[in-house]
């Protein structure tokens, strides 16, 4: 298995840098450019968004899709947990950070949809869904994916300003969960425009079943000031001319072994010991708002999370936010490049509100240059962080260049 894991490793790269060539060859071309393939009773078509086979009566359209993630760093790359983290960073690094295979569409009718999302570099499945969506105010949804329950998380790492995600997503996301969840929208276009979810999943984590713990429940009410629902992708690249916004609540209750997840599935916060079956109670909220017009495009998220431990019975709170805003300041000056955005982002979390000296913090800037959109970008940022524990306080400033593209 490990020679296989490596070889996909390097199949990956290889594809990544063959990618890199054709996308400087391409240059800027037109994003509009389109070819289409008469396959019979299919249809092919590749255009600004892809790749995509279509049936001739529409029941069934595939959308599958190659995606590399290149990336610069120094003088290291993951968040700081500690003040540890900070000796002997590993220096100026080229990282193939994800290589993926993505196929997405709906079978035998348009509300039957289904996704799925292979990491190449360990051959992990990240994403395997199936929803019906018939009706606006209900559908449903069962498999493996990451839950609506805060924006940040949900946005695809190909569609960030930043480079990767602020550093509170590591102690507040749910991540990837196998379950099943009923979700839709009410009002539409009216004052009360509102999307809802609401879920239960194993609580365990990515590729998991239930390991005798309870199981997770997920809630999210998000309302649509503008009558507008404003999809899980940062930027405001449609230049909308009209408002699209969001304001959202989110609710999660869990019992299990684990304090935190990642793609890698359960896992543990730092000084939380490795748990036993219903060690650990969760519940954690949030609140957040979201906006897009004209260029400008602007997040926030604030969360709350207690953590019961039943073996000790100590009682952990964390709290923490970032917020974040990003501008086409061609909207205000034509001598601005069209495709040029700049953006910066605040985030600060206390892992333990109790009396210390605990607290992480981050101010981020970004420039990114858009060649076809997220598909196709260049993300330059850099970072101010800064890690105070029991002990000591260390700050530094790191710098990455990535290449996000997507075939």
């Amino acid at each position: 298995m490990g020679h296989d894991i490596t070889l996909l490793a390097r199949l990956a790269q290889s594809l990544n840098a063959a990618a890199l060539v054709l996308a400087l060859l391409a240059g800027s071309a037109p994003a509009e450019a389109s070819r289409t393939w008469d396959l019979g009773s299919w249809t092919a078509e590749y255009g600004a968004k892809g790749l995509f086979f279509e049936s001739r009566d529409g029941r069934f359209r595939l959308h599958p899709q190659l995606r590399f993630q290149s990336r610069l760093y120094y003088p290291f790359d993951d968040d700081p947990t500690t003040v540890a983290d900070f000796d002997d960073p590993p220096g100026l690094e080229y990282t193939l950070n994800r290589s993926r295979f993505k196929i997405g569409g709906h079978l035998g009718a348009s509300w039957f949809q289904f996704y799925h999302e292979l990491e190449f570099r360990d051959a992990r499945v990240l994403d395997l869904r199936a929803s019906i969506q018939r009706l606006e105010w209900l559908s449903v949804r069962v498999g493996q994916w990451k839950p609506e329950y805060n924006r940040e998380r949900r946005d695809s790492s190909g569609t960030q300003q930043f480079v990767e995600r602020s550093i509170i997503n590591r102690e507040f996301t749910i991540d990837r969960q196998p379950g099943a969840m009923l979700f839709g929208r009410l009002g539409s276009g009216r004052r009360f425009d509102t999307s809802w979810w609401a879920g239960v999943f194993t609580g365990a984590g990515r590729q998991t079943k239930n390991d005798g713990g309870r199981p997770m429940f997920m809630a999210r009410a998000q309302w649509n000031p503008f009558g507008r629902v404003l999809p899980f992708s940062q930027s405001d690249l449609a230049r909308r001319a009209k408002p699209a916004g969001s304001v959202a609540l989110g609710f999660v209750s869990n019992r299990s072994r684990f304090t935190r997840f990642s793609s890698s599935g359960g896992g543990q916060l730092t000084a939380f010991a490795p748990g036993a079956v219903d060690q650990y109670r969760i519940r954690q909220a949030l609140f957040e708002t979201a906006l897009h017009l004209r260029g400008f495009s602007w997040q926030q998220e604030l969360h709350w999370k207690r953590i019961e431990d039943s073996v000790t019975g100590g009682v952990t709170h964390l709290v923490g936010g970032y917020a974040q805003a990003g501008y086409f300041f061609h909207e205000l000056w034509d001598r601005v490049p069209e495709p040029l955005e700049l953006a910066l982002r605040v985030a600060a979390f206390d892992p333990d509100t109790s009396p210390g000296d605990d607290r992480h913090q981050e101010v981020s800037v970004a420039v990114n240059w858009f060649f076809n959109g997220h598909r196709n970008k260049l993300t330059l940022d850099g970072s101010w962080l800064r890690v105070d524990d029991p002990t000591g306080a260390r700050s530094d400033l790191r710098v990455r260049l990535q290449w996000d593209l997507s075939l």
